[in-house]
């Protein structure tokens, strides 16, 4: 039995996938999973290191500011269209899952068009245009956020089943995760970070933080830069002897997760899911560019729950961040609470969830789960 996930561009399109196509390929060993994306996208690396196959087809954007690049971009994507027909001809999957991204949408048409169960992942609050248009052709629409649910023309299948993390982000210890980054146990640790690319505003305001506190307040840090500024901010840290370990790139997220204490970064979905299922305390600074400003919403919701501290964009420096920073690790009992609030809003089980969800349409249940299964799905 194969089942076909659908979805690239970002992490946050493709790790969601790959973390539902392990908990198939851990417990539904007779599924055959097979990813589609694009070749530009992270999934192109990404998916073929989990393990799992990959078939591309091609897609475009269509730029607001560029319209006349809308022709060239209407063709492709009707290029794009009909190489999905093929691969659902094909591959002849028994359920599609889409995760979002261009690539979503083509294979998601095709699929429904050619009678294939369709089920749609949606990791942010405030859903994208694609997801709400594809949301009226699909067979169920599983959620991350509550709040998603009054963007949807339809409610009457949609589920909130939570993010799905990988199963290695839980699998980080404190210990390891010092020695790793060649800290001591005997400090409080953050961990600083703007996503697999870096953000020079948090980075900037990070290093100036870490200038603050240096001889103020007990801290050391993780410092990921991304590759462009890596070379400068090492340079600066050891020349001023700041407490940071930097890193242009952090493959190793469950042992940092493991070993913060408290961690800021932005706001993008996969994140807050992977520092609410880990129970860490978070300074969350949205990206204000992010489509329909989702980020600042996202954070909200985390912020809401007493789980995170919320500065914006326009108002990130040093001397804030340093304040926030000194604040929070002064007050165990606080960053105690915060992290018990991120694991209440953490829905750990999501993979499972929707790979269970995803074998029932492939079997022709229809997503009702077998009489034996305990997984409750919440619907709105």
């Amino acid at each position: 039995m194969k089942i076909l996930i659908a979805g690239g561009g970002t992490g946050g399109h493709v790790f969601p996938g790959i973390a539902v196509a392990e908990e198939l390929k851990a417990h539904h060993p007779n599924v055959e999973v097979l990813f589609i994306g694009g070749k530009r996208g992270i999934e192109f690396t990404a998916v073929p290191e989990a393990g799992f196959r990959l078939r591309t087809l091609p897609t475009a954007g269509f730029p607001r500011s560029q319209m006349w690049r809308w022709p060239g971009a209407a063709l492709v994507n009707l290029w794009g269209l009909l190489q999905a027909f093929l691969i659902i001809l094909t591959e002849r999957p028994k359920a599609v899952l889409g995760t979002g991204g261009y690539v979503s949408g083509p294979v998601s048409v095709a699929a429904k068009v050619l009678g294939v169960p369709l089920l749609l992942q949606e990791q942010n609050s405030i859903p994208g245009l694609t997801n709400r248009w594809l949301s009226q052709l699909a067979d169920e629409v599983h959620l991350s956020f509550l709040e998603a649910r009054s963007h949807f023309p339809r409610r009457d299948h949609l589920k909130v089943t939570g993010n799905p993390v990988r199963r290695f982000i839980l699998s980080g210890d404190r210990e390891p995760g010092l020695r790793e980054f060649r800290l001591s146990s005997q400090h409080p640790t953050l961990f600083i970070f703007g996503g697999s690319l870096g953000a020079k505003r948090i980075t900037a305001a990070a290093v100036d933080a870490l200038r603050r506190l240096k001889g103020r307040v007990d801290v050391q840090c993780i410092l990921q830069t991304g590759k462009d500024e890596f070379e400068s901010v090492k340079a600066t840290v050891e020349k001023e002897q700041l407490p940071a370990t930097v890193l242009a790139f952090v493959k190793k997220m469950h042992l940092a997760y493991a070993a913060a204490d408290l961690v800021v970064c932005r706001a993008g979905a996969m994140t807050l899911a992977e520092i609410a299922v880990c129970g860490r305390p978070s300074i969350l600074v949205p990206y204000p560019y992010a489509a329909h400003d989702h980020q600042r919403v996202n954070a909200q919701n985390l912020a809401d729950r007493g789980a995170a501290v919320v500065i914006e964009d326009a108002e990130l420096d040093g001397e804030r961040l340093a304040k926030e920073i000194a604040h929070l690790l002064a007050d165990k009992t606080a960053l105690s609470r915060m992290s018990a609030n991120a694991r209440l809003f953490a829905r750990p089980d999501a993979a499972v969830r929707l790979a269970n969800s995803l074998v029932s349409w492939a079997e022709g249940r229809k997503g009702e789960p077998e009489p034996e299964d305990e997984v409750v799905e919440e619907t709105v």
